[in-house]
């Protein structure tokens, strides 16, 4: 199963991104995946830089079952792919009423369903009371690895996952600085010197301290 790719990003439109793989001198190709509608306003800057998908692999059936599309579905880190794969256990949730559905980071829809808050859940495109209520029904007390700090209280912040060389924990690290006001590139040039100053730094708190005290460094 093809599980990351790394390449330019070529477009973006609405839920598909177009990504050019490079195959060796003067050679590429260009692979579609589909993406969560949240990512696909957040990449639309990142267009022609190099970014990178973790991803998987899905046949959609067309033709009444007889035929079937290979797709590639794009995720911005490793948790919210596995976070789309919990998603998509629930019943009447498919693979395309699940990323239409992630319209919203991960750790806000995962915060509301460990909260039991169907009405937030509600506002999430394609998402009716009754559905609401079966999500939060066959996925509560499951939900709590995608709850992480960021989440709690973040609002309607969204921060672009551009993973490029950076782990998922100083992605993390990333995103808290700008929702404690540092500009996207100003928080990535304090991760990534973190990252070279403290290579031991492992956790987003590490690599937070870390990004800290490389301002005077």
């Amino acid at each position: 199963m093809l599980v990351r790719v790394t390449g330019i990003l070529e477009s973006v439109e609405g839920a598909r991104a177009v990504i050019l793989l490079p195959m060796g001198p003067g050679a590429a190709v260009a692979r579609e995946a589909l993406i969560p509608a949240a990512l696909g306003p957040d990449l639309l800057s990142s267009v022609g830089q190099t970014v990178t998908l973790h991803t998987l692999e899905w046949h959609e059936s067309a033709s009444q079952g007889a035929s079937y599309i290979p797709r590639l579905l794009g995720f911005g880190t490793p948790r919210d792919r596995r976070f789309f794969e919990l998603f998509t256990t629930v019943k009447g949730v498919g693979t395309k009423k699940a990323l239409r559905a992630m319209a919203r980071p991960v750790g806000e829809i995962a915060r509301a369903i460990a909260e039991r808050d169907v009405k937030a859940l509600q506002e999430l495109p394609e998402i009716g009371k009754r559905m609401a209520e079966t999500i939060v029904a066959e996925l509560h007390g499951k939900v709590d690895e995608f709850v992480d700090l960021g989440a709690i209280g973040a609002g309607p912040v969204r921060v672009v996952v551009r993973t490029g060389g950076l782990t998922e924990a100083a992605d993390q690290a990333l995103a808290a600085l700008v929702r404690l006001g540092e500009s996207r590139a100003d928080a990535e040039r304090m991760v990534r010197r973190a990252v070279e100053l403290e290579p031991a730094a492992k956790s987003a708190d590490e690599i937070l301290t870390a990004a800290f005290a490389s301002r005077g460094a």
